[in-house]
């Protein structure tokens, strides 16, 4: 299976160095046939087609594997990225740089304030939760942590200075992949592999808690360290996804769902199934908004928030049915 996804996942990334308005000259340049001028056409490879086909990939990664480690230790299906309320003060980290007007003279500026804003929720949901806390303590601490950071987005967008300078900020929040270049896939490459690296070693602890806390504990696998380093994977991971990105919802709740009974309903073999996973997906979602038949391109948070809220749905009627 994992050999699959990954087969479909590079098949979806050249797919997606050639997708756009005109994918025929691209296509030419490496053939060597019918080429008017070379020089501008590896120019939009290098410079656009590449770079977002590179965050495409590293983003949807980052969401889908963050989405299984959360639903994994919270035991919850309904579990998502945006539930430990990093998104959201990525979110606003980013929104703040768009307010000062820092990043119409350092175009870095935007990611930096998106994950240092991450960083700072990260914080905060660690000091509210506690050491010892339940996983119910680190929801609630991840609702507070959110809803605060809605608020002050929401104020930023009331003291906009300018119409213009709020629709900015709005297109921002709407999460998409366009015009991104090399130094935002410098910039978020350090933090989202170091996430990685941490919640992939959470599989053996996630095997053990799907069977009870108590288990978990008596096989070696304490609460605290075992939450601290879930919530630095996904702090540092996701906060680095939504500064580059933005808001890109449903990933990390969608693909772990649809992978888990290849996996055997297994936390642990979740976690790399939901990675090359969450790429496919996204990278997917990415060539569907440049392929469709709209005036202007469809923003990629839009497309995959089209695609999740149904299935979100179906999940919560799923669920309500196995209750009762």
């Amino acid at each position: 299976m994992l050999a699959s996804l990954a087969a479909l996942t590079a098949a979806l990334f050249v797919v997606a160095l050639f997708s756009g308005r005109s994918p025929a000259p691209l296509l030419a340049l490496f053939i060597g046939t019918g080429v008017d001028d070379a020089e501008t056409l590896w120019l939009i490879f290098n410079e656009i087609r590449l770079p977002r086909a590179l965050l495409a990939l590293l983003v949807g990664a980052t969401l889908g594997l963050a989405g299984a480690a959360l639903q994994g230790y919270l035991r919850n299906p309904l579990a998502e990225p945006g539930l430990v309320g990093v998104s959201s003060t990525a979110a606003l980290g980013a929104v703040l740089m768009l307010y000062s007007g820092a990043s119409a003279w350092f175009p870095m500026a935007l990611p930096l304030g998106g994950i240092t804003g991450a960083v700072v929720g990260l914080a905060l949901v660690t000091v509210l939760a506690g050491s010892t806390g339940s996983p119910l303590t680190l929801i609630l601490a991840g609702v507070a942590v959110n809803a605060l950071a809605a608020a002050l987005t929401s104020l930023v967008l009331n003291l906009a200075p300018s119409p213009f300078a709020a629709l900015e900020i709005v297109f921002w929040l709407l999460g998409s992949l366009a015009d991104r270049s090399f130094d935002h896939v410098r910039l978020a490459l350090p933090f989202m592999l170091v996430g990685w690296l941490l919640l992939l070693r959470l599989g053996r602890a996630l095997d053990a808690l799907s069977i009870g806390e108590e288990a978990a504990s008596s096989l070696g696998y304490r609460p605290g360290p075992l939450r601290l380093l879930l919530l630095l994977g996904v702090g540092l991971s996701v906060g680095a996804a939504v500064a580059v990105s933005g808001a890109i919802g449903f990933i990390g709740l969608v693909v772990p769902h649809l992978l888990r009974p290849l996996v055997g309903h297994r936390p642990g073999a979740l976690l790399p199934a939901s990675l090359l996973g969450g790429a496919a997906l996204t990278l997917a979602a990415d060539i569907a908004v440049r392929l469709a038949p709209t005036g202007t391109e469809l923003k990629l948070g839009v497309l995959t928030a089209l695609i999740g809220s149904p299935f979100f749905l179906y999940l919560l009627v799923s669920l309500r049915r196995s209750v009762q």
